[in-house]
Parts: structure tokens; sequence; C-alpha cells
């Protein structure tokens, strides 16, 4: 039925379709609702604490049995670099004022957790069919701790060299994440985001380059989406910001608002958040300080600094400080519950395969009369072998 199963067969989900894990926008109802649909839903960690993530997953196991995905950072905490916090701190100083907050006693420290012991054993605990990461993969000791639960680890890949670097490290599967995708670049074995390729250019290089089944992510947010990334010869894709619509997703109403009315050329990269690349789209911080700011400290500690002026604005139903998270295909999102999506996509994609493979039949069948025509008719055709075209078989 779908013109590749192997991540399928790896994952055990019915659907090739895996719900994106959105840090702040994905909880447990939306992870039941589309692995019930039987596609792969994803809980994300890297913001919530040990408890948080443990209750999440008590309700995920609760309400299905179906194949689940959770997702962590695996980054390094940076070292202390006072100076450069200085510098970020004089830079939103104007915005502290503005907004009546004291910018001298703001917490400096991200809520962002990279995957460590502690969260290992929730993987134990819990036995997630699939654990993913991003920004590479984690030490070895914990990996091995991952696998020896009896999940199956992907994890994404920006590059060729970051895509054979997790093959290398016996990684099941490769999400090859463009340029377009929102949220996080997961890129890690160089950081100049300026080098990033796109998905259709990225998908079928990886697929060349590795072994392992290959995960298609950035744009993709309907059918014809789906259809080319298989075209491009993956065998799944992840789907991110097609989902942040559905009423399960936990954001804000002025996120929500924006996103309805969002423009193909209404986001860009930017590291004013985090301190790391990622794909939001354009407010008044973004215009201001960035998209890139040399005064953003290392990821995730510009994230810090920002919350007092992103809640306080918030409350005013202001978007100025908010990380408005969105790839590059949002205008295609459509609002509806994240089971029915799911199928949607599914269904839209399958009929979408059954029309072009019955024109290509019909291109293959008008392209052997059309050709054998031509072949008879030329001057040289009786010194020259027979012009044929075949079919690939099923």
């Amino acid at each position: 039925m779908w013109p590749d199963n192997r991540v399928l067969d790896l994952l055990g989900v019915e659907l090739p379709i895996i719900q994106a894990p959105m840090a702040g926008a994905v909880l447990s109802d939306m992870v039941v609702a589309v692995s019930e649909a039987g596609g792969l839903g994803s809980l994300p960690c890297a913001l919530l604490s040990f408890e948080q993530a443990r209750g999440e997953l008590e309700v995920i196991r609760r309400k299905t049995s179906r194949p689940i995905n959770v997702n962590f950072f695996c980054h390094q905490q940076p070292p202390n670099d006072p100076a450069s916090e200085m510098r970020w701190r004089r830079r939103l100083d104007s915005y502290y004022i503005e907004l009546g907050l004291d910018n001298n006693t703001a917490d400096r420290s991200s809520n962002l957790t990279p995957f460590d012991d502690k969260m290992c054993d929730l993987v134990a605990e819990f036995h997630p069919e699939v654990v993913s990461f991003h920004f590479g993969l984690p030490e070895k000791n914990l990996l091995a701790r991952v696998r020896s639960a009896g999940a199956k680890i992907i994890s994404s890949a920006t590059t060729i060299d970051e895509a054979r670097w997790l093959e290398d490290q016996e990684c099941d599967a490769i999400i090859a994440q463009g340029y377009e995708a929102g949220g996080h670049s997961g890129m890690f074995l160089k950081r100049d985001v300026s080098t990033q390729i796109g998905t259709m250019a990225l998908v079928p290089q990886i697929v060349d380059a590795v072994r392992v089944p290959v995960i298609a992510a950035g744009g993709i947010a309907d059918a014809r989406g789906i259809v080319a990334a298989f075209a491009l010869g993956a065998s799944a894709v992840q789907i991110g910001t097609a989902y942040l619509l559905c009423p399960e997703a936990k954001i804000t109403a002025v996120h929500r608002q924006v996103l309805r009315k969002s423009k193909d050329n209404g986001t860009v990269v930017t590291n004013v958040f985090t301190g790391r690349p990622a794909r939001v789209i354009v407010n008044r911080l973004i215009h201001e300080v960035g998209p890139m700011s040399d005064d953003a400290p290392e990821f995730p500690l510009a994230a810090g600094a920002l919350l007092p002026l992103r809640l306080k604005a918030e409350t005013a139903g202001s978007r100025d400080f908010t990380p408005l998270w969105s790839g590059q295909a949002a205008r295609l999102s459509q609002e509806l519950p994240a089971a029915r999506l799911t199928k949607l996509l599914a269904e839209e994609t399958l009929e979408k395969l059954r029309f072009l493979g019955a024109q290509t039949e019909h291109w293959i069948t008008a392209s052997k009369i059309s050709l054998g025509a031509v072949c008879r008719d030329h001057p040289l055709s009786e010194s020259r072998p027979t012009c044929t075209l075949t079919s690939t078989p099923d």
C-alpha cells in the first residue's frame, strides 16, 4: 500500500507519519491521539522536569498501547561566561525598563533539560518503542541503556556528514531535517546555519549516503509533501507545524492567531530566543535584536533572560518576546483534531499515490505507442534496433 514499508516495520506503526516532538507545544493528549490514529506520537521532554515527564508517560501508557516516541535534547551545558551574560543583559535592558521589570534580579537559568541518567531511568521504566534525539546523540553509556530498554533510536541530521555519523553510531533510522523546518535546527557537527540545505536537496542525498531508513522533515504539511518525500526516497515523514493548529497543541492564543495568518515568507532562522538557530515567525525582538545576534549567549542560556519579558508581554496579549515556532509551510495547516489530521494526511496521500500511479501507467502506454511510431518512421529505422520502453514491474 505504501511505497516503502521499512519505517512501518521498524517502528511498528500503521502510517508513515511521525508527529514532530515540539517542546512546549505537545503533551500526552496529542501523543495518544496520533498514535491511536496509526501514526507515531512523540512526547518532547526538553522542557519537562523528571516528575512532569513521568506524569505524561503514565497518562500515555494508560491511554494507548500503540508505539510512542519519547524525544530528548542531548546538548552540553555551556561553561559559565559572565562577559557573555552581561552583554546579553545590557542588550535587553531597554525592554526590562519598558515593561517595568528589574533586569538585575532576573533568573538567568534555562529549563531546557538535556538527556541524562535520570531521564534515562524513565526510558527504562516505561519502555517507549522509539527514543529520538536532537543535536546528535547522548553519551555511549546512555545510548546503550536506551537500546537495552528495547527502544529504536532515531536522530536528526541536517547534512550527509551528520547522517553518516548517526549511522556509524547505529541509529535505526535518520530524520533528514531540511532548512524549511520549524523550531531548532538539529545541526550538531557544525553550527553555521547559512550552509544548511532544503529538504528537497537533502533527503535524496542522505538516502544515497546511508543504508538505514530515512525520515523526511521540513516544510511537509500536506499530502503533496508526503508524496514528494516518498519520491525522494524517504520511508516516512515527520510533521510538526501542521499539528500546531490542532486543539491538542499547547500554544498561546496569540501564537495560534499568528499561525492562522502566516505568510510563506513570514519566518526566519534566529538565535535570539535560545542561543541556537531556530525557525520562528518574525516578531519585534527579531526585528530589533536579530535574527542572528552575536550578543546572544550559548544555548540554552539566552532563553532564561528572555522569560520575564515574554511572560509580562503575553499577559498583555503581546507577542513581542515570544518564540512563535513555525516552519515555512504553515499556510498549509488545517485546524483539525490531531487524530483526524493524521488519518486525513494518510488518506489524501494514498489517493494521490493511486492517481499518480494511474497517470504514470497511462503515460508509459502512450509513450510506447509514440516512440514506436517515431522509430518506424525514422529514415534509418531499418538499420537501428527497435525502440522499446518498459515500465518497472510492481
